[in-house]
């Protein structure tokens, strides 16, 4: 028989060691009732619903996770006192030590994601014939390591959106001198060949790396494309993501910000290779 495979599900003690300094203290229980469940198996339980895609009320009880409102909760609590940004950054400091961060260029992408239960941050999207959906836009380094993530809705053109996530890179230290949070370039296709988006690049500091509308398919910077393509594709591998089922934004923000950082470790352990 082969090597069975682990349940992605359990959390590590890795990642254990990282996340328990990040947790807020827990407030003190006002009435006696059923004792805490543990941070380790709540977590346990969020990350089984953001890899099976099951919705938080039939979480199997047998699996000792606690209730699917337990784990929301934490989960909500968590990214509100950042953990998953601080988390993130923990992670990038760790590969810029290494010297495995590639700040050359920086590639920027989204996907589409439906979303039955229209709520904030969603909308009709012109390709997906104007059903309610949102957009996941990754922003990754010139190896395909996440830098950042963000939600919008349905219905924002990619080329609209370049600011926030160039501006949701946190700065990174990890080695001797000033943080560091701007790639050197930015590829980007002809969506975006326009005079402001280069003044809106080179304000910020990059330089504009952008194919001409003339130029032919296949060619300039579109090349680098494929690695940012690639983290897209790891994201839909959490079944949680690939259909928007919250109809708050911060919740589905906080499980899109997880699987980013946990995308992130398995990089710098070197599970996601690059060619």
């Amino acid at each position: 028989m082969g090597k069975r495979r682990s349940r992605p599900w359990i959390v590590s003690d890795e990642l254990c060691s990282l996340i328990e300094p990040l947790l807020p203290v827990p407030a003190p229980k006002l009435v006696e009732g059923r004792p805490r469940v543990p941070d380790r198996q709540a977590r346990c339980g969020i990350l089984f619903v953001l890899h099976t895609g099951i919705q938080g009320e039939y979480l199997p009880q047998e699996l000792g996770f606690g209730s699917g409102m337990t784990c929301r909760l934490r989960l909500t609590a968590w990214n509100e006192a950042g953990v998953w940004d601080r988390l993130h950054v923990l992670l990038l400091e760790k590969l810029r030590s290494k010297d495995q961060l590639d700040w050359s260029r920086a590639v920027i992408d989204s996907s589409h994601v439906r979303a039955p239960r229209p709520g904030p941050e969603s909308g009709p999207g012109p390709a997906s014939r104007a059903r309610p959906g949102s957009r996941h836009h990754l922003t990754v380094d010139g190896q395909g390591i996440p830098l950042a993530v963000s939600l919008t809705g349905g219905n924002h053109n990619d080329a609209t959106q370049l600011p926030p996530p160039l501006d949701k890179i946190p700065p990174v230290t990890g080695r001797v001198g000033r943080p560091r949070r701007r790639p050197d370039a930015l590829p980007a296709d002809r969506g975006y060949d326009h005079d402001k988006y280069r003044r809106l690049l080179w304000a910020h500091g990059i330089r504009p790396v952008i194919t001409k509308r003339r130029e032919p398919h296949g060619t300039g910077p579109g090349i680098f494309r494929n690695v940012v393509e690639r983290m897209i594709a790891c994201l839909q591998g959490f079944r949680r993501l690939r259909i928007r089922r919250e109809r708050r934004d911060d919740i589905h923000e906080a499980f899109l910000g997880l699987a980013v950082r946990l995308i992130t470790l398995a990089t710098s352990n070197g599970f996601v290779r690059h060619s």
